[in-house]
């Protein structure tokens, strides 16, 4: 199994803006395959790779899709209007290169006339270079992604899409340390999170999980004026969620969690999420409820063109799955 950088690194070569996730999905299948005992893809675009056991069903969910820009409309001149796919500010995207399928590159801009404060995403458009509707090579429903490289500095990862490609390769690293299990499990990678947890919802109601735990990046406070304090920062250790908007975490879920980190010989920090939700909020709510939980990696400047996350937060998520799975929550 490739290392975590170069999983991040083959996953932004892929892409996935949500709604469109069978790249990466098709990627991580063949990553999979030598750690699996069955690989299945449903028709929401889901990925469920199982690793058979004959005890409760867990499930481990990491979602594939990202943030992203949908073509709405191209002018006359040959700039690119565009809608957010996911949750996007103007501030934070402005002058980031993008890249659509097809290989045309772009850079975000937004009219000058309108003040920062005002500003829109409606004001926002796409310049490829074109000069006129003729020479633009994409189309209406077209979608573009964040096309920065990824690098690496003082231990931490920069890169478009850690949220969630870091929760991929780490749902990923946990698949191949994971040997003969009594529990039976489904590890999901989602399609459709950042449009509303809807591939998990579905992968859920055919999973039917016992257990659930989601992996995803969290907010941290550790940098200058957050605009919400919370405990949280990079090199604390993975954090183990207890609260967010779609979900308050199972008890049994949490202490299992703990009960790992401390066989593992690991630090850990508690998650507490004010605003945003997780695949979890779906799942816990699937048939007649599933307890769940979520591992996250802690992050600074979620949904901006570059992101950033600690390698060895990363690393310790991987160990505190891998000893989860291991055992199960007393529910």
């Amino acid at each position: 199994m490739l290392g975590i950088t170069d999983l991040i690194k083959t996953f932004h070569a892929a892409g996935s803006v949500s709604g469109d996730e069978s790249p990466l999905a098709a990627c991580i299948a063949q990553l999979a395959e030598p750690y699996a005992d069955q690989i299945t893809t449903d028709r929401l675009g889901n990925l469920v790779v199982r690793k058979r056991g004959g005890g409760p069903r867990g499930m481990l969910c990491a979602h594939m899709d990202t943030v992203g820009l949908l073509v709405t409309h191209i002018e006359d001149g040959g700039f690119i209007r565009f809608a957010a796919v996911g949750g996007l500010s103007p501030r934070d995207i402005m002058g980031a290169p993008v890249v659509f399928a097809d290989g045309t590159r772009g850079v975000i801009a937004f009219e000058e006339k309108t003040g920062l404060k005002d500003l829109k995403l409606t004001h926002g458009y796409i310049d490829i270079g074109a000069d006129s509707r003729a020479d633009v090579p994409v189309r209406v429903g077209n979608r573009a992604r964040f096309a920065a490289q990824p690098f690496e500095t003082g231990g931490k990862l920069v890169s478009p899409y850690l949220d969630n490609y870091a929760g991929c390769a780490v749902l990923l690293q946990t698949l191949a340390r994971t040997g003969e299990t009594e529990n039976d499990l489904y590890f999901v990678f989602s399609a459709q999170e950042e449009v509303g947890l809807r591939g998990a919802r579905a992968a859920a109601f055919a999973v039917r999980p016992d257990w659930a735990l989601a992996v995803d990046v969290t907010d941290t406070g550790d940098f200058p004026e957050p605009k919400r304090k919370n405990e949280c920062r990079l090199g604390g250790g993975a954090a183990i969620k207890l609260m967010d908007t779609s979900v308050m975490c199972h008890p049994a879920v949490v202490s299992l969690q703990e009960d790992s980190a401390r066989a593992a010989g690991l630090s850990y920090q508690y998650e507490v999420l004010e605003a945003g939700g997780t695949d979890a909020g779906a799942v816990c709510l699937s048939r007649s409820g599933v307890p769940s939980g979520g591992v996250s990696i802690p992050a600074r400047y979620i949904h901006t063109p570059m992101e950033m996350a600690s390698l060895s937060d990363m690393e310790d998520c991987v160990t505190l799955l891998a000893e989860s799975v291991k055992g199960r929550p007393a529910v």
